[in-house]
């Protein structure tokens, strides 16, 4: 009897979650700097991107320094953040190409939205595309070229190394999985409370939808030391309509 996959692989997983997650903070490697706070976003390729201004002590690195961005991903319970996940990405900082900064930009924006983007996008344009902006303090685009990814999840912990990490990509469903995954937890908890407690045999407080995936789905349940309960779909979901599906199978289950 062929068993169904629980979860996504460990690759396809992290790539998921580094989409969602914002950088906090930058350190560089081999010194006894401390790590300093970091603003950007994560590419489409799963690079961290980094919005620098002058004074920074990124915006004066040449050579391509090798330096850890660490990446926090939450989850917004009852108006709570929780972390879902922290990721700490280890490469060297490169400027990004005048060809790419819209796309970098954008990526900033979504997690921080910033008017010196535009600053940056405005002066990459007029150096030329070199990469780095002429004017004298003008803000940088910088990202991050991955040489591995150390994360932390869920209570699993390891490290994915770049060509695994850069092969992979999040989740094809992750967007619309985000959508349905609202929906629950702002009108169907209960519903999902009933169903978790009969899977259980025991009753359970405090329940949440926390992760959803082609795979199946996470439910974190409990206040004080919340739990987590994977709960694996007979076979993958295809589509967004088999994803919902097999929400509203969970959801009804007795």
């Amino acid at each position: 009897m062929q068993h169904p996959v629980t979860a996504p692989p460990i690759p396809e997983r992290i790539r998921t979650l580094a989409a969602a997650a914002v950088p906090t903070h930058v350190s560089f490697a081999g010194t006894a700097r401390p790590a300093v706070p970091a603003r950007g976003g994560v590419d489409g390729a799963g690079r961290p991107v980094l919005l620098v201004r002058a004074g920074d002590p990124l915006y004066g690195a040449r050579d391509e320094p090798a330096v850890t961005v660490d990446l926090a991903a939450s989850r917004s319970l009852g108006g709570l953040e929780a972390t879902r996940g922290l990721l700490k990405v280890q490469g060297w900082v490169q400027a990004v190409p005048a060809a790419e900064a819209r796309e970098a930009a954008v990526a900033i924006a979504g997690h921080c939205p910033d008017e010196a983007l535009f600053d940056a996008l405005e002066e990459l344009a007029a150096s030329g595309g070199g990469g780095r902006p002429e004017g004298a303090g003008s803000p940088l685009l910088l990202r991050v070229d991955v040489g591995q990814v150390i994360y932390l999840t869920g209570g699993e912990s390891g490290v994915v190394d770049a060509e695994d990490y850069l092969r992979a990509a999040p989740d094809p469903l992750a967007e619309q999985a985000e959508r349905m995954l609202a929906h629950v937890n702002d009108t169907h908890r209960q519903q999902l409370t009933d169903a978790l407690c009969s899977l259980l045999g025991a009753p359970v407080r405090e329940v949440w939808l926390w992760e959803l995936d082609r795979y199946g789905a996470t439910v974190r349940h409990g206040a004080d030391r919340p739990a987590l309960v994977r709960l694996p779909w007979p076979a993958p979901a295809a589509c967004a309509r088999s994803l919902e599906q097999a929400v509203h199978d969970l959801l009804c289950h007795r």
